[in-house]
Formats: structure tokens, C-alpha cells, sequence
């Protein structure tokens, strides 16, 4: 058997991506980000045990529409990687190998981080009665 007649492994110009593959990248990379936030989550309390005029500067940076656009992203990865992680405690469990159930079950890791991140972000603005 020649190597011309071999067949060759699907690489990303023939795989079709499904969710399932896409929602474990997805996964992963949440992970490595909050790993990154961990730092912007140090920068912002060294920067209070630094004195009032750090702590002013970190609170600008947060506070500005770049700053608060990363937090937002940073709550939507913290969620996602929850509801994922606990996605894996159920197939640990030996719950959810059916396929339909593999579809419907990130379906719904998705729709829950949503959910949760605009709550998490809004619910202040509507208690104080500002949107």
C-alpha cells in the first residue's frame, strides 16, 4: 500500500466543528483567561494596600468603558467555565453521553452563562433603580 492511497486524517479545512468540540476549546481557553484575571484581580488589591492615589488609578482603570468591557468579558468566562465545570461533575457521574443530551446540555452551559452574567452585571442598576 503506497502513502498516496493511505487516507488522511481530517484537519480543520475538512472537520466540521459541533458544539461539543467547540464548547471544550472553549473551555480550556476560559480557563487560561481567568488564570490572566487572577492578575488583574492582584493588580486591583495591591493597588488598595499601595495607598489612596494607586487605588484611584486602578479604580479609573476599572471604571472605564475598557476596563469594564474586561470585567464583563472576565464574568461571562468565570460563568461559562461553572456551568461547563459542572457539566463534567454530571458526565463524571456517567449522566449526559446521549448525543441529543451532549446538545442540549451546552446549549444550556451557554444560555445559563448568559443569563447569569447579565443578571450578575444589571441586577445592581435595577435595585438602585437606574435602568
Amino acid at each position: 500500500m503506497s502513502t498516496r492511497s493511505r487516507p488522511r486524517s481530517p484537519h480543520l479545512q475538512i472537520y466540521r466543528p459541533q458544539i461539543t468540540s467547540i464548547l471544550s476549546i472553549a473551555h480550556r481557553l476560559t480557563g487560561v483567561v481567568l488564570a490572566a484575571a487572577a492578575l488583574l484581580l492582584t493588580y486591583w488589591l495591591a493597588s488598595a494596600a499601595y495607598g489612596p492615589e494607586s487605588f484611584a488609578r486602578a479604580q479609573a482603570f476599572f471604571g472605564h468603558w475598557f476596563g469594564r468591557l474586561i470585567l464583563f468579558g472576565v464574568t461571562f468566562f468565570l460563568f461559562y467555565h461553572l456551568c461547563n465545570g459542572i457539566r463534567h461533575l454530571l458526565w463524571d457521574i456517567g449522566w449526559g453521553f446521549e448525543l441529543p443530551r451532549l446538545r442540549s446540555s451546552g446549549v444550556v452551559v451557554v444560555v445559563a452563562s448568559t443569563v447569569l452574567t447579565v443578571l450578575i452585571w444589571f441586577a445592581p442598576y435595577i435595585v438602585a433603580g437606574k435602568l
